[in-house]
């Protein structure tokens, strides 16, 4: 199958095909993704499923890239986009800086970056200079210690304001994707119509024009917590666990390796 581009997204938006956005952080499961899905996302959410800690701050620029590179030579297939870590993108010139960093070594065809209007003349910058932008709007997870934790968007009639001039600015600037996370689904769908840029949606209800999830939250992976919009389409989890009690089972009791996984002369 060819590779996914920019133009069949925009063609799934207009044709109103949903798309399929899947997190990965490695080529293992990449590989398993590529022929299955529209778009991969390596989600600075790895800092936390795949690296043990408690929120997606404290991830650096060259670990998205190692983890980009790896997914890149695993998904050939899907439109790969990357997220900008913390503090990144905290100018316009930093960004420049390091966006261009990201691109180039990693291949991949968008960057996200976290932030509403006010991150307009970065959006702007980059996309001048080439490079797609995805906005992330609504529910920040880097701002979630400046908020005092994960805050759904769009509860009242000011923050749906804002959350509506957020989307037509940062269009307006260039940014050819939005993700709006962790809003009330009436609002992230005035936010769909509003704009003519694909909107993916997390937590954000069923009436973006595609969906994203991490792969080990719906996978069943990650246990710490299951945020209230994760469909678990795998208890992955506890399948792997049984999977290596039985394998401890046998290698203690002898019964592995038989002569059937052997090399004999």
């Amino acid at each position: 199958m060819s590779k996914i581009t920019i133009d069949d997204l925009y063609k799934m938006k207009k044709n109103n095909e949903k798309i399929v956005m899947i997190t990965a952080y490695d080529a293992l499961f990449a590989k398993i993704f590529n022929d299955e899905v529209d778009m991969v996302l390596v989600g600075d959410s790895l800092n936390m499923s795949f690296g043990g800690h408690s929120e997606t701050i404290g991830i650096s620029v060259d670990e998205m890239i190692y983890h980009s590179c790896a997914v890149r030579r695993g998904a050939t297939r899907p439109y790969l986009v990357v997220d900008m870590p913390f503090g990144s993108t905290a100018t316009p010139e930093l960004a420049i800086k390091n966006c261009i960093k990201v691109y180039e070594q990693t291949g991949c065809d968008a960057l996200k970056i976290e932030g509403g209007k006010d991150f307009v003349d970065t959006v702007n910058l980059l996309t001048k200079n080439g490079i797609a932008v995805m906005s992330h709007i609504g529910l920040r997870p880097q701002f979630s210690r400046f908020q005092g934790g994960y805050k759904i968007s769009g509860r009242s009639e000011i923050d749906e304001k804002i959350l509506l001039e957020d989307a037509k600015s940062l269009q307006d600037a260039g940014a050819v994707f939005l993700l709006v996370e962790g809003t009330i689904s009436s609002v992230a769908k005035k936010i769909t119509k509003s704009v003519q840029i694909p909107v993916i949606g997390i937590g954000a209800g069923a009436n973006c024009d595609g969906q994203v999830l991490m792969w080990s939250d719906m996978l069943g992976f990650f246990d710490e917590f299951k945020p209230k919009f994760v469909k678990r389409y795998l208890d992955g989890a506890n399948l792997v666990k049984n999977a290596v009690k039985n394998y401890v089972k046998e290698v203690k009791n002898n019964e592995f390796p038989s002569s059937e996984f052997e090399y004999c002369k």
